[in-house]
Order: structure tokens, then C-alpha cells, then sequence
């Protein structure tokens, strides 16, 4: 049997549309899209075409749509810009952020920013009575994802916003595990900054976005010959924007009926996890349609992740970017699981191609690994 993919978010394949549509600005329309001459307003023409895609997905406008190489740079561009235009204050963000929020946050208490971190309940979600609490008083910066890479669990992030409004803060979201998931309105979610990255919606690695609002000013964080409005210097991969660009329109037309479906098959893995003694993090939180987050009682996730592979399934023990890491997920330690109990998460993140028939069979093959693995306990003990 060949391989089962089960790992959407880490990053999805390629879908053959965006290729055909990427393909010809990596041959014949080679042009630098700032470039006066023919080559290059065909170019032009090209990304712009993207930029009113990316905006439409996300109900925002094509003048507020930044591309950067992903979400890790849209993330930083965000962070460390604010903080370079505005005068040391607080900067509070969830306890659940990627690292590419978090460490950019941390970084800055050097240069004299005070860190606060929201409390998380039980259940991933921010706890509200803390983030009023922290949202008393003046703030500068504050950013919540929208959609935990692990977990799944979506936050409120429109009352965060509103909140951090009122405190004078500037609100930032990472977006990437949502988008093409959940719909998206920027404009709704009272947020001043949102970052997106294209290959979570079977887009290419490589390219992302920073959508603005107008109305405040970042430093940038490459400085250059002023391209994407100042914002990112830099000449524009044409070809991945292209296909970011397509890859939203067609998140767009499918994801009403794509949400469902992926719901149907999550709920159908969970089901199957009944027997086998398994916990399921952030089950009684709204989360994200394809993502189910679990443990097995005494089992270690990195070792079932790799017997898993052997067996024929791709799925992962926690976030792909920290994967070198032997440490507990720091999710779910905010979240109050114990360490050895995080110890043995595992994701599993479905997309568009997954089958029943596939759940299927990847149930029978956790369980027969689990099995086995627990045997193997039992005999060293």
C-alpha cells in the first residue's frame, strides 16, 4: 500500500491547477514585475490579478495585501515592524502562538517591551476573564492566532480585537492554519494585521501574505528598492504569488462544500478512538474542520508516529516547524496537560483528497500499533 497522507498542516500537495497556472511565469513569462517593458507589466498584471484574489478571500482589499515568502516573514514583518514604529509598551500574545509569533515577541523585551502572555483554559481557548484583565489598561501590540496549528481550536479573535482596540493596542492574527477552513472577514475580526501562507491551501511553498489595515505604518523589515508598497523590498517570486492567487480562488468556490466533508471525516477518526483509550485535545472547543489532536494512554507520540509511518500513514506528533524539538508541545502545557501526557500527542489533519476508506484503515492500523507498542511495555516492565 503506498503512503496515506495525514498531515495537512504541516503543508498540503500542490493542486494540479495552481501548477498549470504557475507554470508559464516559470518559462516563458519571465519577466521582472518592475520592469517598464513588456516582459515585466505582464508580470505586473499577473500579481495584481493575485493580490485581488488573496483580498477576496479573506474579505479584505487588494491595496492591503503584502506578499512575503510565508507566513514566518508575514509574522515577523508584523511584529517587529510594529514595535519598530511605536515606543516600548506591552505587547501581549496568546500562550499558544507559533514560534514564529512567540520568539520574535520574546526578542523584543531587549529593547525594552514587556511581555505578557493570555492565559489558556483546558481547552486551548484564550481565557477571557484574563485577557480583560490584561486588556485594562494601555497595551501596544497584541496578536492571537486564529486557528492553532496543533490543536485546531479557534479563538474569539474579534472580541480579542475589540478589546485590544479599546486599550490602543494594534491587533495581529495569524491566520494560516484557518484560512481556506473557516470563512474569513478581516474587516469582522476587528484585527489591524493577518498573515496567510499559500501552501496550507494546496498552494506553493515559499510565498505568503501580511494583509494591512491602511491606516497604520510598520517599519519593514527588508529595505530595498521599495517593492509591495514599501513594505517588502525585493523582486516578487511572480510565479508563486500566481499561484497563491489561484489557490484562493479556488479555496473560495470549494470551501463550503469542502468543511463538511473534512468535519465528516474527523468526526468519523474520532469515533474510532472510543476504544483505544484515547484523549482528544480541545475536542469541546469550536476547532477547524480536519484537524483532531490526540493521545493514547501510555504510548509516547514520536514513537507512534514513526510506527505509524513504517505501517503506511503520514501523520506527526506536533507542530512540523518544532519537530526537531524532544520537548512537551508548549500548547499543550499552556492548555494544563501533564507532560507525560504530552508527550504522547499525535495530529492528524485531513484534506482534500482523504477518503473514508482511508480513516479506515489508518484506525486499524493505530490500533494494531498500539497494541503492539503497549506489549512491548508490558514485556520491559
Amino acid at each position: 500500500m503506498s503512503h496515506v497522507y495525514l498531515d495537512h498542516n504541516a503543508t498540503t500537495p500542490l493542486d494540479e491547477r495552481v501548477l498549470s497556472a504557475m507554470l508559464p511565469f516559470l518559462r516563458e513569462h519571465y519577466g521582472n514585475a518592475s520592469s517598464r517593458h513588456e516582459f515585466g507589466t505582464q508580470a505586473r498584471r499577473a500579481v495584481e490579478v493575485a493580490r485581488e484574489q488573496v483580498a477576496a478571500l479573506v474579505g479584505a482589499v487588494p491595496a492591503q495585501v503584502v506578499f512575503t515568502s510565508g507566513g514566518t516573514e508575514a509574522n515577523n514583518a508584523f511584529i517587529k515592524g510594529a514595535a519598530g514604529m511605536l515606543q516600548p509598551a506591552q505587547m501581549v500574545i496568546s500562550a499558544l502562538e507559533h514560534p514564529c509569533v512567540a520568539k520574535p515577541a520574546a526578542e523584543l523585551v531587549r529593547a525594552g517591551w514587556k511581555l505578557r502572555k493570555f492565559a489558556t483554559d483546558g481547552d486551548g481557548r484564550v481565557n477571557a476573564a484574563d485577557a480583560a484583565a490584561a486588556l485594562a489598561g494601555p497595551a501596544g501590540v497584541v496578536s492571537v492566532m486564529l486557528a492553532n496549528n496543533e490543536t485546531g481550536v479557534i479563538q474569539d479573535v474579534a472580541v480579542l480585537g475589540e478589546q485590544a482596540r479599546a486599550a490602543g493596542a494594534w491587533m495581529h492574527t495569524d491566520a494560516v492554519q484557518a484560512l481556506g477552513k473557516i470563512a474569513i472577514d478581516f474587516t469582522e475580526l476587528n484585527v489591524h494585521a493577518m498573515t496567510l501562507s499559500a501552501h496550507k491551501i494546496y498552494g506553493p511553498k515559499g510565498v505568503g501574505a501580511l494583509v494591512l489595515d491602511k491606516r497604520i505604518e510598520l517599519r519593514p523589515l527588508l529595505s530595498g528598492g521599495g517593492h509591495e508598497q514599501g513594505m517588502r523590498s525585493g523582486t516578487e517570486n511572480v510565479a508563486g504569488i500566481v499561484g497563491f492567487g489561484v489557490a484562493c480562488e479556488i479555496a473560495a468556490s470549494r470551501q463550503h462544500e469542502l468543511a463538511p466533508r473534512l468535519a465528516a471525516l474527523r468526526e468519523r477518526f474520532e469515533r474510532g478512538l472510543d476504544s483505544l483509550d484515547a484523549t482528544v485535545f480541545g475536542a469541546a472547543a469550536p476547532r477547524i474542520p480536519n484537524t483532531s489532536y490526540f493521545a493514547l494512554d501510555g504510548i509516547d507520540g514520536e514513537t507512534l508516529v514513526v510506527e505509524l509511518d513504517k505501517a503506511g500513514f503520514a501523520v506527526a506528533s506536533g507542530a512540523a516547524c518544532s519537530s526537531a524539538s524532544t520537548e512537551p508541545s508548549a500548547t499543550l502545557l499552556a492548555m494544563g496537560v501533564a507532560p507525560d501526557r504530552a508527550r504522547g500527542a499525535v495530529r492528524l489533519s485531513v484534506g482534500a483528497a482523504t477518503t473514508s476508506e482511508e480513516i479506515d484503515a489508518f484506525l486499524q492500523a493505530l490500533a494494531k500499533t498500539a497494541g503492539r507498542l503497549r506489549q512491548l511495555t508490558a514485556m520491559a516492565v
